[in-house]
């Protein structure tokens, strides 16, 4: 397949395609677009694009057949899902079905190129790590994948209940690999609830991005893991044990869990 742009935007709202595009240049992105699930289709058989932008609702379809056409054909874009019908159900579902991120509209400009940002860093690790196998140099390590008992909501954040009914949160390590370094962590307090597919937690990076990391589970915090608020690095350096960031009392983890993928799973 050829290349003829970074980023490809699939929306029916010519004024979001338009925002769209003026942002993404901002950061020298070049983008084409498409109104349809049917025009979609049709430009990524053709034309591989490295990052994908996709509105949920379309009239001829939804997002989601975008993510399974792209699933079908074994194309490795980096999808970021949005829709302005924002639901706990659409996020979910979004990285479910392999989408890197998701973002409610209306976004904000930081917003937006922050999850590009990551969409682009997702394809160069996961470049890299094809060239490392292609030179059978698979001894050196990217990014560590989640524990194999651990759950994650797509390639964003974990879980892992522990022997009291307990449940611990934090970042997956190629999350944080496409952030880079992080500067200071923004975390809720305890007694706060989080929700399932919503921002429960910000990583500021040494170059000013805002990064939101969305919970993988609902539940009311217990406590907060002190030493990440302290020392930053923590995270990067143990991110599935030292450095997890929320305890929490889960309120529907039967249910939920069903919607995360089991962290042996690999995220490339």
């Amino acid at each position: 397949m050829s290349l003829i742009a970074d980023i490809l935007i699939i929306d029916d709202e010519l004024v979001v395609k338009d925002a769209v595009k003026k942002i993404c240049a901002l950061d020298n992105y070049s983008v084409e677009t498409a109104a349809n699930v049917k025009s979609a289709i049709d430009k990524i058989s053709k034309t591989f694009f490295p990052i994908i932008v996709c509105d949920i609702m379309m009239p001829d379809g939804d997002g989601f057949q975008i993510l399974d056409e792209l699933h079908n054909r074994n194309i490795e874009s980096s999808v970021i899902m949005t829709t302005g019908y924002s639901t706990v159900e659409n996020a979910v579902t979004s990285l479910y079905k392999g989408a890197i991120d998701f973002i409610p509209k209306p976004f904000t400009v930081d917003e937006l190129l922050s999850s590009v940002y990551r969409a682009n860093k997702y394809q160069q690790i996961k470049n890299r790590q094809k060239f490392l196998q292609l030179q059978n140099k698979n001894e050196e390590l990217l990014f560590v994948n989640c524990p194999v008992k651990y759950h994650r909501l797509g390639y964003a954040s974990w879980m892992f209940k522990e022997r009291d009914g307990s449940v611990l949160i934090g970042v997956c390590d190629l999350f944080l690999k496409t952030i880079e370094t992080v500067k200071e962590i923004e975390v809720l307090q305890s007694d706060e609830e989080l929700m399932q597919g919503i921002s429960c937690v910000s990583f500021i990076s040494t170059d000013g991005r805002t990064h939101k990391l969305l919970s993988p589970i609902s539940g009311r915090i217990v406590e907060v893991n002190q030493n990440i608020k302290m020392n930053a690095s923590l995270i990067e350096k143990d991110p599935y044990f030292e450095g997890w960031i929320y305890r929490i009392i889960p309120s529907d983890i039967d249910y939920e869990q069903k919607h995360l993928i089991m962290g042996s799973s690999e995220l490339l």
